[in-house]
């Protein structure tokens, strides 16, 4: 698709709030992430599975309805336990599922279909519910691009290195130089898809000097958003991937000279500044300018 074309969903940052923990669900939608991720899988021991449903379908009904979206993350198809998270928490008011362990894309269809059955259901119009597939093994790092083309429902595309590292045997460092290649793959099957890629968390919610550095690597290789873990990392991933005010103001000003001095006068590069300016960076800054003002920021001077 051609760059002028394409849009950037507002997934700056995804936060994952265990469901059986209440006051963690109570606080939740004042900590300004752009979604609100009631957690019914990994932050829940499996005696307690059931009872992080009625939790997570409880949240649902009753959750402020501003500033943020509703997302369960489920538990994956293969653990037999998807079918009744899907049962539980679909109902209006949700707005999207992070689909755990999705290796294949037939188990993106396979949730789509389960989606499409219980929002009749519901009463719901089909297609309500969006999804964004959770890639947490070798497997699904090679079958990111099908999986991005699994379902209209994906409005992103996911990274877990956690669970990643685990599948393949390696070792995490601080530096992350083990999950580049993953990364750079996962980014670009999401940018084919026009699909906002969205990193993987960070563990420790203590370092923010780490967590910056690291989520603008994530940001320079195409990602869009970041999962948080900690309340407390919101505000530097919603910084992070969101665009500068120095970035807006060069942006403008290559949008406004392109303007005036290429396009209106039948030209396709201008010089500016001792660099070319071309096709592909004016719509890059029109695009980054709508991603600024998708995320509430003004690019008026």
């Amino acid at each position: 698709m051609y760059e002028q074309q394409r849009t950037i969903p507002i997934l700056r940052s995804i936060l994952f709030v265990p469901t059986i923990v209440e006051r963690f669900v109570t606080r939740a939608p004042e900590t300004g992430a752009d979604i609100i991720c009631l957690d019914v899988e990994d932050s829940v021991p499996p005696a307690e599975k059931a009872k992080a449903r009625a939790a997570a379908a409880e949240a649902i009904d009753g959750m402020p309805r501003s500033g943020y979206a509703t997302f369960v993350r489920v538990n994956g198809l293969h653990t037999g336990l998807l079918e009744d998270d899907l049962l539980a928490v679909v109902r209006p008011g949700l707005d999207g599922i992070v689909l755990s362990k999705a290796h294949t894309a037939e188990t993106v269809r396979r949730a789509d279909h389960y989606l499409t059955i219980l929002e009749r259901q519901q009463g719901m119009e089909t297609g309500t519910v969006s999804i964004i597939p959770l890639v947490e093994s070798a497997a699904g790092i090679l079958n990111s691009r099908e999986i991005s083309a699994a379902s209209p429902r994906l409005v992103g595309l996911s990274l877990g290195a956690e669970d990643l590292a685990v599948d393949m045997g390696l070792q995490r460092s601080e530096e992350a130089r083990e999950i580049e290649w993953p990364r750079a793959q996962l980014a670009t099957a999401a940018a084919a898809a026009d699909l906002a890629a969205i990193d993987t968390p960070e563990p420790d919610y203590t370092d923010m000097e780490h967590l910056e550095r690291d989520s603008s690597y994530a940001r320079s290789l195409g990602f869009r958003g970041k999962y948080c873990i900690h309340p407390g990392q919101v505000e530097v991933v919603n910084r992070v991937f969101s665009p500068t005010e120095q970035e807006i103001a060069e942006a403008r000003d290559v949008v406004r000279l392109m303007d005036k001095e290429g396009i209106a006068k039948g030209r396709a590069a201008i010089p500016v500044n001792g660099k070319m300016i071309d096709t592909p960076i004016y719509w890059q800054a029109k695009r980054l300018l709508r991603w600024a003002e998708a995320a509430g920021i003004s690019t008026q001077e």
